[in-house]
């Protein structure tokens, strides 16, 4: 019914790409709704993902300053894709600059990777739900079932080898893994993936949550200050776990039933996610991923199939340094990585840069907020290397190993997640960095009690946050053909971002 056609028009491909996705899993839906109604099914239903591929027979053509949109050489290259309808912008612009690059047409066609069942339906439908044992043991038998076989990150990893014959890989991942993600972040977070912005922060104490709520909400009144108002207009909607969303009351433009939608759920989801939405998408994100490095490489792995433009981690840490003081901030420009959940997907000898572009966002965000800067910012901030450990409690153990490396490594800051988010942002060529404010001081005498704690939180939190969020700012004004640099590249890399 589909077959494989040529494009030179990106949006025409895209169209093409929706067209089939939409065709083959209303097949599914439909062929599942008959089974769980009893229907005995004659044969398996087999559904496919669309793909495109491009062919070339020449070196590449692009512009040097990209980092993206064109392929490493001669060949054929090729990649499933999903929910077209989530990623529109996206396939048309990286469709554009395959297009410009190479002056070759785009091949939209039907592949041979099924599409599971689940994925057909929206995320947070469990298709088994309502199904009897006897409909649960035959499902296998009628419909295509997630493989993990076929999620694997070896593309991103580097370490995918194609057999002969096979198309090189146009982008770093499948259709199967992205949907994989994107329904497990329905599941962690209980916001759908549409509701994600492209510029994410990263914390892992409810204080900070507590912030972004309260700030969220206030945007969203109107006011007659006229400042106040035209920047409050950049945002849409804030919208909170559950969907739950509040529209922005100074804009004109939007719809007149601007009630709250959503529904709230009955518990909190693990990593509960926040969002201020802009209209085009470039807003600003904000999940609590919790405490340790399972947590924050569990919650990076699902929002890199979503490409966003960069994430920051806002969290707190021990100082390790006499010089430093409670609410002092640290800029990471290097990490020790003893958390180790990584290690097998990133070898510890692979470095983890510091990028320039985010660590001057940060660092003017910085200046901006507490209205220092030059040698006065450097008596609340200092630049330095950030240690993550994957064991809270390190100094009820015999910590003079781990404090050698640090003190060789001239770690000035302990946590548990910064090094993983910074890791898995260079896996995943997400730009990222690393704010921490300084909370306790163990080494020194100074750990973190109720009281001394609730200060801290309440002198900091406020404006460390505000300092995530203009850092943030910073970067989408600057434009993201500045900040996806060539930095998180390799020398043959898949076309797309």
């Amino acid at each position: 019914m589909f077959p494989t056609e040529q494009f030179t028009d990106p949006h025409a491909a895209v169209a093409r790409v929706q067209e089939i996705y939409e065709h083959h899993t209303a097949l599914l839906r439909d062929a599942f709704k008959r089974f769980s109604n009893g229907e005995v099914m004659p044969e398996r239903i087999r559904a496919c993902y669309p793909f495109v591929r491009v062919t070339t027979e020449f070196n590449t053509r692009s512009d040097t300053r990209q980092s993206f949109g064109f392929v490493s050489g001669p060949g054929v290259y090729e990649t499933t894709l999903t929910r077209p309808s989530l990623y529109t912008n996206y396939l048309v612009s990286q469709f554009k600059l395959l297009r410009d690059n190479h002056d070759v047409p785009l091949e939209v066609g039907v592949s041979d990777m099924p599409i599971p069942v689940h994925f057909a339906f929206p995320e947070g439908i469990h298709v088994e739900g309502n199904l009897d044992p006897d409909h649960l043991r035959t499902l296998p038998d009628v419909f295509d079932l997630p493989n993990l076989a076929t999620m694997d990150d070896r593309i991103v990893n580097g370490t995918y080898e194609e057999m002969p014959g096979d198309p090189h890989p146009l982008a770093l991942f499948t259709a199967p893994r992205i949907d994989y993600s994107l329904h497990r972040l329905k599941h962690y977070t209980a916001t759908s993936p549409d509701r994600f912005q492209r510029y994410v922060l990263f914390t892992n104490y409810a204080f900070y949550v507590d912030e972004f709520i309260r700030m969220g909400r206030e945007l969203m009144q109107a006011t007659s200050d006229p400042e106040q108002r035209a920047y409050r207009q950049q945002y849409t909607a804030f919208v909170e776990p559950g969907d739950l969303t509040t529209w922005n009351a100074n804009l004109d433009d939007l719809p007149s039933d601007r009630a709250l939608t959503g529904i709230a759920p009955a518990r909190q989801p693990q990593m509960p996610a926040y969002h201020l939405q802009r209209a085009d998408g470039s807003g600003i994100t904000l999940i609590n991923i919790g405490v340790g490095p399972s947590n924050a490489k569990t919650i990076t792995d699902h929002v890199a199939v979503l490409r966003p433009h960069g994430w920051i981690m806002l969290g707190h840490c021990a100082g390790l340094s006499t010089s430093q003081r409670m609410g002092d901030y640290v800029l990471a420009h290097a990490y020790v990585r003893d958390d180790h959940v990584l290690d097998d997907d990133l070898p510890l000898w692979v470095p983890v840069p510091a990028l320039a572009e985010v660590q001057l966002a940060l660092q003017d965000a910085v200046a901006a907020i507490t209205q220092l800067e030059g040698y006065e910012l450097k008596r609340i901030m200092r630049t330095g290397t950030v240690a993550s450990i994957d064991d809270r409690n390190w100094e009820l153990r015999d910590h003079r190993k781990p404090l050698l490396r640090f003190n060789q490594s001239r770690a000035i800051a302990l946590d548990m997640e910064s090094a993983t988010v910074a890791a898995n942002g260079f896996r995943f060529r997400v730009p990222y960095g690393t704010l921490l404010c300084v909370s306790d001081k163990p080494l020194h005498g100074e750990i973190k009690l109720p009281g001394m704690a609730n200060r801290f939180y309440e002198q900091r939190v406020n404006q460390h946050l505000k300092i995530g969020i203009k850092a943030l700012e910073l970067l989408r004004n600057q434009g993201v053909e500045q900040l996806h640099s060539r930095k998180l590249r390799s020398f043959s890399e898949p076309a797309f971002r």
